[in-house]
């Protein structure tokens, strides 16, 4: 796992690990990122299911709970199988920019 800080929030990127692992560094690690936006980016390479992605949906509300944005990149997945309030998107760009428009709804009080 590769925790890179960009100036308004925290890029997570996944290696050659198997999904299991990737999930057990990041569980260990998100005690210190819980305050902190979060873009966790999911390599094609880690053969991630839908169901599997699911277990992100706690971190999801958490990270909303406390203000802060939480989105998921991966490719190929049926975003309508997930709640709507979960932002999962194929692409980084498309994270930053959901990260963006979260952050101006904050700034106006949505």
């Amino acid at each position: 796992m590769h925790i890179e800080e960009k100036e308004n929030y925290t890029l997570i990127s996944s290696e050659k690990l198997k999904f299991t692992d990737f999930l057990a560094i990041f569980e260990e690690k998100h005690t210190d990122l819980k305050e902190k936006h979060l873009i966790i980016q999911l390599s094609e390479s880690l053969n991630t299911t839908e169901d599997e992605l699911f277990v992100f949906l706690k971190y999801a509300e958490q990270h909303q709970q406390n203000g802060t944005s939480f989105v998921v990149i991966k490719e190929n997945i049926d975003v309508d199988k997930f709640p709507e309030w979960f932002n999962i998107v194929p692409t980084l760009v498309e994270a930053i920019d959901v990260f963006e428009m979260e952050e101006i709804q904050r700034d106006l009080g949505f």
